[in-house]
């Protein structure tokens, strides 16, 4: 089928989906990668370019680009059981088509996400919506709570954040008045109505270019944190804070890459460490051209420092991380790359950075992605449980190579 690749995208009635869980253990690194779901493609979903949510009772929700009862992408919940429903399949049609990078949970229990194309305005196939599904004791209401026009951006491929208001935050790819992208706002009136201000316009100079694949982080202040995976003084991409003042957000970017040794193209997002520091993961450049782990340290004064955490060497040891990391109760990072690992498939590894006493961090790959029958090709990171277990996405891998769901206990 024909389907719109954004920039930061790799390429390539509700309906329940009996479990078809395959509950081996892979083959690498045993008892410590298991897959838990194998996409079958069509009705199921295919093709699962998604971050997922957990709740508190531990069920995993995502999005397939394409598949679903109308080959539009579907959205999803996996139970603790292995259980698989689609909660809701896109036409394509007003209510938008290729969900790319899963869903975000508010408050309540409710998912938001983006859809990058359907909807309407002026752009060939639609630009993309923003979608909300109301969690109504166990069943679920779809709805669009905002259609993109392309003046106001378009093509929406990234998930969006939620404050502690309610109001829900995002980027696109294009769009907007320079047709490079912008930052959203959409607001709630009270009355099941969503306002939406575009609080940041891109230019595509120094300022960088329509956001990243990583959803933005909200600070206690309301500060949003984000990448650009392309642009910047050096077109190579830049991470950027945007702060609220009355009547306009205030931008600042807070490192330009260089293309060197300090990485380039930022395809992910960022993750908030001690004393409000920052930590993500670059594509491209480091010390042998397979890309970096990186931190933004925080100093008093307001300014940052980049500092490279690890080079990624290909092979063996992964190559081109394309997701952002997270962190476990000690501190150590985990994270995804999108290429290098095992031999026969590199299919992508599962890596860790440890900090020692004086402070340096190390790299291991804990998992090579053995590919099908089993999970391969990570282009997103994962998510973690109070017992400290992660869980992922695969765009390929498991029994019919559409997609798969997998655990990871460190």
């Amino acid at each position: 089928m024909g389907s719109r690749r954004v920039l930061h995208s790799a390429s390539r009635g509700v309906a329940l989906c009996a479990a078809a869980v395959l509950l081996t253990t892979a083959t690498w690194a045993a008892d410590t990668t298991k897959l838990i779901y194998s996409f079958a493609g069509d009705n199921d979903g295919e093709y699962t370019d998604t971050e997922l949510a957990i709740d508190a009772a531990g069920n995993l929700f995502g999005t397939s680009v394409q598949g679903g009862a109308f080959g539009g992408g579907t959205v999803f919940q996996l139970s603790p059981a292995g259980v698989h429903t689609v909660l809701y399949n896109f036409t394509g049609g007003r209510d938008g088509g290729e969900p790319y990078k899963g869903v975000t949970l508010d408050a309540q229990g409710n998912l938001y996400g983006t859809a990058v194309t359907g909807g309407g305005g002026s752009c060939e196939g639609g630009c993309g919506v923003v979608f909300e599904l109301k969690n109504s004791g166990g069943s679920w209401d779809f709805s669009v709570i905002h259609t993109f026009s392309g003046a106001d951006g378009s093509g929406p491929g990234s998930p969006v954040t939620i404050d502690k208001h309610g109001n829900v935050y995002g980027t696109t790819p294009t769009g907007g008045a320079n047709g490079v992208g912008v930052v959203y706002q959409l607001k709630p009136d009270g009355t099941g109505r969503w306002r939406r201000h575009v609080i940041y316009t891109f230019t595509g100079g120094a300022d960088g270019q329509g956001g990243s694949a990583g959803r933005l982080l909200v600070n206690d202040l309301g500060h949003l944190f984000g990448a650009c995976t392309v642009g910047g003084v050096n077109g190579l991409g830049t991470v950027y804070e945007l702060a609220p003042n009355p009547g306009q957000w205030r931008f600042t970017t807070l490192y330009a890459f260089k293309g060197a040794r300090d990485g380039a193209l930022p395809y992910g997002g960022l993750l908030f460490g001690k004393s409000g520091h920052l930590y993500g993961t670059t594509y491209y450049a480091g010390t042998h051209g397979l890309g970096t782990v990186y931190k933004l340290t925080h100093h008093r004064n307001g300014t940052w420092t980049h500092a490279v955490l690890y080079s990624f060497k290909g092979g063996s040891d992964g190559a081109s991380p394309i997701s952002n990391v997270v962190a476990d109760a000690t501190g150590s990072l985990y994270g995804t790359t999108s290429d290098g690992g095992s031999p026969a498939c590199s299919c992508g590894v599962i890596f860790k950075m440890s900090q020692g006493p004086k402070g340096r961090w190390s790299e291991s790959v804990v998992y090579r992605f053995p590919g099908t029958p089993n999970p391969g090709f990570a282009y997103n990171g994962m998510v973690g449980d109070d017992a400290g277990n992660f869980y992922g996405a695969t765009v390929h891998g498991g029994s019919s190579n559409d997609g798969a769901i997998y655990k990871f206990t460190p």
